[in-house]
């Protein structure tokens, strides 16, 4: 596949990700009306942005492949590294909340959510990673037994419709469960 093309990918990919990096910026300048953890999770967000967005113009301004491999590894390495950090952070920033509201009492806690967060994450991992393992067979079958093109390209996005669907639904639930009630 010609560099050309995969920085235009690259491009395409980068503008339809301002649904992430433009929050991101928002809590960045709101500076410390923003929880620590959650600066730095944005901070992640940004660098893992803008390194594909200059991975896309590296694709499109250099004829070999080795400097935007470098930057794209160099970028993936800085916005891991800024992710572990905020995971850090924000455990010890729940230990805290869960100490002060200890101190006060029989006042009930708010219910934390985060590992409900964590499975609609696996879930769509699971389901992006068999997309790509049904489009990767797909595609075997159609170039040894001429399979229908259409059901190739079909076959993945039901994979990832049906895990979208289980994330929603295992959403509601929790939201509809009792415990989940708010008073």
């Amino acid at each position: 596949m010609p560099q050309r093309v995969l920085a235009l990918g690259a491009a395409t990919v980068t503008a339809a990700g301002c649904v992430w990096y433009l929050p991101a910026l928002a809590d960045l300048r709101a500076g410390a009306d923003r929880p620590p953890a959650r600066r730095r999770a944005a901070a992640a967000c940004l660098s893992g942005w803008a390194t594909t967005g200059v991975v896309a113009v590296l694709l499109f301004a250099c004829e070999e492949w080795w400097t935007p491999s470098g930057v794209a590894v160099a970028g993936a390495a800085v916005t891991v590294g800024l992710r572990a950090q905020a995971a850090v952070q924000r455990r010890r920033e729940m230990r805290q909340a869960a100490r002060d509201w200890a101190a006060l009492g029989n006042v009930r806690r708010p219910r934390d959510t985060g590992g409900a967060r964590y499975v609609v994450a696996v879930l769509l991992g699971i389901g992006l990673a068999a997309a790509v393992a049904a489009a990767a067979l797909g595609a075997v079958a159609e170039r040894e037994r001429g399979v229908d093109w259409w059901a190739v390209t079909a076959v993945p996005s039901a994979v990832v419709a049906l895990f979208l669907i289980l994330a929603v639904l295992y959403g509601r639930a929790l939201r509809h469960h009792p415990s989940g009630r708010r008073p």
